[in-house]
């Protein structure tokens, strides 16, 4: 009998794995197993370790979700044997040797991006702009929330490489937020296809995750439903 496709999904910075409740929610429900990898975001090398411990302890093969900066940590952990595909999530995909910082500063800075200098090797998002800029789409009361208990992210994951890009052996998948204002959308189309990725487009903001789960869903069954037919087929 072919064993499921299990489900992991990793959040990314000033973030936590609850922001992922509505997709888990709907994938469960339908039957999947489901896991979220609660990451420090600590540094590039701590949060890929914590990945990985979920994925040693979930049952393979794995569908392995990113988002934002979770692209970055997916990119690396998903060179695991379980992992079979990647989906991003208005994300960043790094290629070989390319830092965070030198995707950030490749295009234009969108308007109402809020990512703060660091503070003890730290960065917070401005509380100003975190409604306009991180989740606009969100009501005020929870967007108040969601700036009240952001986790911060180290400021070494901007100046961290990532050594080999799981996308380059692996099929990925990519929801592009067409209101993000964290992640420029071209820079996110510029990603996706530098990866081959198949694109789908959601008018959302960059938490278009918390604010349309239905949508981010589907994708990711997509990408479940695409490797297990490939399977079949092999």
């Amino acid at each position: 009998m072919k064993e499921q496709t299990s489900i992991v999904l990793v959040h990314g910075a000033f973030a936590d794995g609850s922001g992922w409740e509505g997709v888990h929610a709907i994938l469960t429900k339908k039957g999947y197993n489901v896991a979220v990898v609660g990451n420090p975001n600590t540094g590039l090398a701590d949060d890929v370790a914590a990945v990985k411990r979920v994925l040693d302890r979930t049952n393979g093969p794995i569908v392995l979700v990113g988002h934002s900066y979770g692209g970055a940590i997916i990119t690396e952990a998903g060179n695991h044997d379980k992992v079979v595909a990647l989906v991003y999530v208005c994300a960043f995909v790094p290629d070989e040797g390319e830092a965070l910082i030198t995707l950030i500063q490749s295009g234009p800075p969108a308007p109402n991006a809020g990512i703060l200098p660091p503070e003890d090797g730290f960065c917070w998002y401005d509380r100003t702009k975190f409604h306009s800029g991180f989740c606009a789409d969100l009501s005020e009361d929870k967007a108040e929330f969601m700036c009240d208990s952001q986790v911060p992210v180290a400021a070494s994951v901007f100046g961290e490489t990532i050594k080999s890009p799981a996308w380059k052996s692996k099929p990925s998948w990519y929801v592009v937020g067409t209101e993000d204002q964290t992640i420029p959308p071209d820079g996110q189309r510029f990603m996706a296809s530098r990866a081959k990725a198949k694109i789908t487009e959601v008018k959302g903001s960059h938490v278009a995750f918390i604010s349309q789960p239905q949508a981010i869903a589907v994708v990711i069954e997509n990408a479940v439903l695409g490797v297990s037919a490939k399977a079949v087929k092999a």
